[in-house]
């Protein structure tokens, strides 16, 4: 099903441009604030339409960045708002409807800012986690690549590819955990869609914008598993970083040493991505009303949810 492209999407920023990214600047942003997106939940109870999982709040936080909830279904002017106040933005992992879902809107605006942003050279970065992940082809290629395969609960070894260590996303990962990712059971697979590398090789799309870090397979079929853009902070992973260190409700998330410093390079990665965006809310106190702490977490693990807390939203 065909979308709006990348390409017709670009065209509209008088042609295409690397991001500028900053090195060694001395005006980093010691003060990050990363937006996560919300999504509706499946089965909605009264003051209780959409929700975030705690893990990815988590996450960041243990990186040193503060987090806002990113709401669905709210009007595009109140989006670039929040862009313009935010110093990154992550797609989480779910089950929303990657063509006609809030969350998929949503991630549709904030993509369009982000790539806008970063060609006139002000560093805006994005991460897709599994759904996340899947959000970004879509919106990426204009298509739905994706083939069912049989991941839904299985954790993984990374096959890089050659280059993997000379991406920006890896390159400063201690040799320990490279060789942890490439050898032990430590990525989460928790999806039953992925994209091939027969069908991202089709695309050219997906072949011109996305660099390709590591695959995997179910037996089959091989997969994409971790890509970065060539030229814009734009990053995603089939698997799940989060998982690591704060879900429990599965044997099969591992908890070992090298799945733990997983969970923590990965996040103060793209952290560290945000602390060279310089956005900001009109001052702390505006700041302060959109952050995540202005909302509880419930414990939802007990009820047999694969998340062991989550916030939700009206």
């Amino acid at each position: 099903m065909r979308v709006l492209s990348l390409a017709c999407l670009l065209s509209t920023l008088c042609g295409i441009h690397e991001a500028v990214v900053p090195q060694n600047d001395k005006r980093r942003n010691d003060r990050p604030i990363i937006g996560i997106l919300a999504q509706e939940l499946k089965y909605p109870e009264l003051k209780r339409n959409s929700y975030i999982a705690a893990s990815y709040v988590k996450t960041l936080e243990a990186a040193g960045a503060r987090v806002v909830p990113v709401m669905i279904n709210r009007p595009e002017e109140e989006y670039s708002q929040l862009f313009h106040s935010i110093n990154g933005i992550l797609f989480p992992g779910g089950a929303a409807n990657l063509l006609t879902s809030g969350y998929a809107k949503a991630a549709h605006i904030f993509y369009k800012l982000a790539l806008e942003a970063n060609s006139r050279g002000d560093y805006f970065p994005v991460w897709g986690t599994c759904l996340g992940f899947e959000q970004l082809l879509v919106i990426t290629s204009g298509e739905k690549l994706l083939c069912r395969t049989n991941t839904r609960g299985v954790s993984l070894p990374l096959d890089f590819k050659q280059d993997a260590t000379q991406s920006r996303l890896f390159k400063d990962f201690p040799p320990e955990v490279m060789t942890a990712l490439a050898t032990e059971n430590i990525t989460v697979n928790f999806h039953k869609w992925s994209i091939s590398m027969e069908n991202f090789t089709k695309s050219e799309e997906l072949r011109n914008f996305y660099k390709i870090l590591s695959t995997n397979t179910d037996g089959n079929i091989e997969f994409i598993s971790t890509m970065e853009a060539y030229h814009f902070p734009v990053y995603g992973t089939q698997w799940h970083p989060e998982k690591n260190a704060f879900e429990w409700s599965r044997k099969y998330y591992p908890h070992t040493q090298s799945a733990i410093k997983t969970t923590f390079y990965m996040a103060d990665f793209f952290v560290n991505e945000a602390k060279k965006n310089s956005h900001s809310f009109a001052n702390e106190e505006e700041a302060v009303k959109h952050l995540i702490y202005n909302h509880n977490p419930v414990f939802s693990g007990a009820s047999g949810s694969s998340f062991q807390q989550m916030y939700y939203f009206e």
